[in-house]
């Protein structure tokens, strides 16, 4: 065979191995959503998240008190987790990449499921709803599994806002996250962001929480997860809003309402969900975006969840074009 020949089959090869695996992360994407629309959550004994968070209570609980010491300890606690479960996210992967295409692309949605968590975050933040119809007492109670900050004096407009703020801030890190560092690096990608992500909600606290200050300790993590999260947060608001046909205005509103929050990143889909529903969402005496716009109604959260299912399947529509695309020209 001449050099030439050898070349073009190697060519040819390659382009079948990419063509493979574009459809494998295309088809595993669409199936993870799948399994989660139709079954939710795995039980919390075999929920890898649920084993990041474990191993964060517990190596938090021995992170020491002084300022440079829980700065080091929990960078060096952060790394130590993460490297585990890229480890072992990438041997997962390599294990399923051997199996014939069918078996590769079921297991790839089965590992990448508990990653995403699009039916339970929608359940929890329209069980807020309900509840409000009960009681405020009881929409506050049911806020409470959503958010860290106190609600017991918050109103009904404002248990309401802070559910569908929740919905914003956790579709880009439970969904739309996840899933854009799987398209760009696989099942390491999104388990390492997910890692990353429960650390910041665990860990990247100002100040005391659970009886001790996170403000050193926690810090590695909350800059990490504020890195990872940056692209995916601002294509997420983009998504919430360019399912409402916006204006150019509505583009220049956008960043200057998600710029008083003081996160870099959650002020981004929380103010595209204030501006492509109309409405005032806020945190007493800390923000308010849109705040011209009117408080909130009971149907509003159902429609902050049919934007979020737009959301989502607008990204997996986006990704899997893209990826057909370069697929046919590789």
């Amino acid at each position: 065979m001449s050099a030439a020949s050898a070349w073009a089959s190697a060519s040819a090869f390659d382009a079948m191995r990419w063509h493979a695996g574009a459809g494998v992360m295309i088809g595993a994407l669409w199936l993870a959503l799948a399994i989660d629309h139709w079954l939710g959550e795995p039980p919390a004994r075999w929920h890898p998240v649920v084993w990041m968070g474990n191993y964060l209570g517990w190596i938090g609980r021995h992170i020491p008190g002084s300022p440079s010491q829980a700065f080091v300890a929990g960078a060096l606690a952060w790394c130590v987790g993460a490297g585990v479960v890229c480890v072992v996210a990438i041997g997962l992967q390599r294990v399923v990449l051997a199996w014939p295409v069918w078996a590769t692309l079921v297991s790839m949605a089965v590992l990448l499921k508990p990653l995403l968590a699009w039916r339970m975050l929608r359940r929890e933040v329209v069980g807020v709803e309900a509840a409000l119809a009960t009681s405020l007492d009881a929409g506050r109670a049911q806020l409470a599994r959503l958010v860290s900050r106190d609600v017991t004096a918050l109103s009904e407009d404002e248990v309401r806002e802070s559910a569908i703020e929740s919905l914003a801030e956790n579709l880009n890190d439970s969904v739309v996250a996840p899933l854009f560092w799987f398209v760009l690096l696989g099942l390491p990608g999104a388990a390492v962001y997910r890692f990353a992500n429960t650390a910041d909600a665990m860990w990247g606290y100002r100040g005391e929480r659970g009886g001790r200050d996170w403000t050193w300790a926690g810090k590695w993590a909350a800059r990490a997860d504020d890195v990872l999260s940056w692209l995916p947060a601002r294509l997420t608001a983009i998504l919430l809003l360019a399912t409402r046909r916006p204006s150019f205005e509505t583009w220049h509103a956008l960043r200057c309402e998600a710029a008083r929050t003081p996160s870099p990143n959650s002020g981004w889909p929380m103010a595209a969900t204030a501006l492509a529903l109309d409405v005032r969402l806020g945190k007493p005496g800390v923000y308010a975006l849109n705040a011209r716009a009117r408080s909130p109604l009971s149907t509003d959260t159902a429609r902050a969840a049919s934007l979020g299912n737009r959301t989502v399947l607008a990204f997996a529509a986006i990704t899997s074009i893209a990826g057909i695309t370069l697929s046919l020209w590789s």
